[in-house]
């Protein structure tokens, strides 16, 4: 294996070059090979037995998912796939006696078996089979010459299956499983007195799909001045390490990760490496909680602060309406005192009932500070600039206490059980270190002031920080992936997965240009009608909507284009820096998307 200069690792594997899976998404075949066999993989491609609409797979949330591979030498590429879409235990039963295998299985109730013609005629499997889809959902990926369709006669389970055998298929058959690509073909001839010509189901792509620029029109060489850029970015300390992604027509077509997690150059970056997304908190988090209550009729943008919030009625904020609050033109001030207002009793070294929130290693803070102090002074904060945009982590802070109170849901929780595990969005979340490790999770800031310590799993946020990591303006982690699954979801109209999270026209409002005073939509960030400010590139369109973060972070979406440009780094490692700014780095790339775009019309 060779590091590359970015630290990614390159293999060669079927006699192709590609990057490996931590480092890049670049399927076994690469360019117009991957299209032809694409094509010849999509009309040899058929569902069977899915009259239960069991395929694509739904309510996510639901499913504990086991795959089983045998004798398949492209196992690896079918998994990896799988795990896009949700956390998927892999298990190897070649040569390994079925019954302690259905024991290993006990806590799945989903079973995806990639099988062939081979491991068909081991009688023990089709009996493996047959109990099991009396027990669990069984769902069967079956490659190889179409007489192995008549060892499946008493199956009762869906059954993918692909005349070709290819990594293309494989990948093909594993983002069908989920909805990522379409199944349209019916069996051209009769195999058995079960399976006869004519017979399948059709299905339609209702998640990400998972392939190469060419399949969008794309020539990847017009992309390759990303890895110039992000080298640039690495080589001049703008940051450590970045992830890039770029989604066009619902399809992924590039994601690659650069550069190590922090200076010393010891963790390579990955892909599914969990980034800080500060800012981006905003509308992945607060935003679309917002977005769902107004769909449901239990908020609405037209309604005071003083509606909703019973403390701000004896305030000068009690008439300030959530509409301008989400478009920062309610007056707020940027943000409150964090660290430097907190006195020494305020803290301790160790948690106790006294000291419950965490605010990072070593460093808690006393019972009831945030309503103590940090609520009354928002509260009691002036207003000095309502009907002008300023851009306020205040107004985000008020509009969690807004939507906690409708719900009497904390944030975090709700928009975990709402979006992102029913989304599949494996690694979304506030307080990252109650699920990962920190070796998965990206370092932002050493701070040596205030928490004197390396920021490792910790929102970087100061008072995101004291409200214990869970703030409506900062606090959530991701990796890109999942990022993209919630922005395909607004691109989509509120549509992913089959299931649709709010009405077109609530994303319509949210998303669209909202104020004669500035560029803003209602919590997102949107596309600058001033020509020079290039913001967020040169070439997005006026539809574009989007955030960006301070450690580094941005999501872009432009529907003129049908496109998601994710960019995720940890520019503030080990301090506060400006260069990834100052050497437009995030719009540069998305530029080159763009351009790469019109080339390929």
């Amino acid at each position: 294996m060779i590091k590359n200069k970015w630290g990614c690792v390159s293999v060669v594997l079927l006699g192709f070059a590609l990057f490996n899976t931590a480092c890049a998404q670049n399927p076994p075949f690469t360019g117009r090979a991957y299209v032809a066999e694409e094509r010849l993989v999509q009309n040899s491609t058929v569902l069977l037995n899915n009259a239960q609409y069991t395929i694509p797979l739904q309510k996510l949330e639901d499913l504990k998912i086991a795959s089983v591979h045998f004798t398949s030498q492209y196992a690896s590429v079918f998994d990896s796939l799988l795990n896009k879409y949700c956390k998927v235990q892999v298990f190897d039963g070649n040569g390994k006696n079925l019954n302690t295998l259905a024991a290993d299985l006990k806590w799945y109730n989903t079973i995806v078996l990639q099988v062939n013609d081979a491991d068909l005629s081991n009688p023990q499997l089709l009996d493996f089979i047959s109990t099991n889809q009396k027990l669990k959902s069984v769902v069967i990926a079956a490659f190889g010459n179409g007489a192995l369709l008549s060892k499946l006669n008493n199956v009762t389970v869906p059954v993918i299956w692909s005349e070709r055998v290819s990594p293309v298929s494989t990948s093909y058959a594993a983002q069908a499983i989920f909805g990522g690509v379409a199944i349209t073909q019916k069996l051209a001839k009769t195999y058995s007195p079960v399976y006869s010509s004519g017979m399948g189901f059709v299905t339609q792509q209702t998640r990400l799909q998972y392939s190469v620029p060419e399949d969008v029109g794309i020539n990847s060489n017009n992309l390759q001045e990303i890895d110039q850029i992000a080298r640039e970015a690495i080589i001049q300390h703008a940051t450590p390490g970045c992830v890039v992604l770029v989604a066009k027509d619902g399809k992924v077509i590039f994601n690659k990760a650069y550069g190590y997690h922090t200076y010393d150059n010891v963790v390579p970056d990955k892909l599914t490496d969990i980034f800080d997304l500060a800012s981006m908190t905003k509308i992945s988090a607060t935003t679309v909680e917002a977005m769902q209550l107004v769909d449901q009729g239990k908020l609405s943008v037209e309604n005071t602060l003083g509606d909703y919030l019973p403390l701000a009625r004896t305030s000068n904020k009690n008439d300030v309406k959530l509409r301008e609050i989400l478009l920062h033109q309610a007056g707020f001030i940027p943000d409150i005192q964090s660290f430097e207002k907190v006195k020494p009793s305020d803290h301790s070294t160790d948690s106790s009932a006294a000291y419950p929130t965490r605010v990072s290693e070593h460093y808690f803070l006393r019972k009831d500070y945030f309503k103590d102090v940090m609520l009354p002074d928002m509260l009691n904060s002036p207003l000095k600039t309502r009907g002008q945009y300023v851009y306020s982590d205040v107004s985000m802070l008020f509009m969690q206490e807004v939507v906690e109170t409708i719900t009497a849901i904390p944030e975090n929780v709700y928009v975990q059980q709402q979006f992102y595990t029913p989304l599949g969005m494996q690694t979304a979340g506030f307080l990252p270190l109650h699920r990962f490790g920190q070796a998965q999770i990206i370092p932002t800031e050493n701070d040596q002031e205030y928490r004197m310590s390396l920021l490792d799993g910790y929102v970087h946020d100061p008072t995101a920080a004291l409200k214990g990591g869970v703030a409506g303006h900062a606090g959530l982690f991701a990796s890109a992936n999942d990022v993209a699954i919630l922005y395909q979801m607004l691109l989509n109209k509120g549509s992913y997965g089959g299931v649709q999270y709010f009405k077109p026209e609530v994303v319509e409002l949210f998303t669209s240009k909202q104020s004669p005073v500035s560029r803003r939509g209602l919590g997102f960030d949107r596309w600058d009608p001033i020509a020079d400010r290039h913001y967020p590139s040169k070439l997005a369109s006026d539809q574009t909507f989007g955030h960006t973060g301070f450690t580094g972070t941005c999501v872009w979406v432009d529907p003129k284009y049908n496109l998601v440009y994710i960019f995720l780094s940890n520019r503030v490692n080990p301090n506060v820096g400006s260069k990834l700014g100052s050497l437009n780095i995030r719009p540069r790339i998305q530029d080159v998307v763009y351009e790469a775009i019109s080339k390929g019309m």
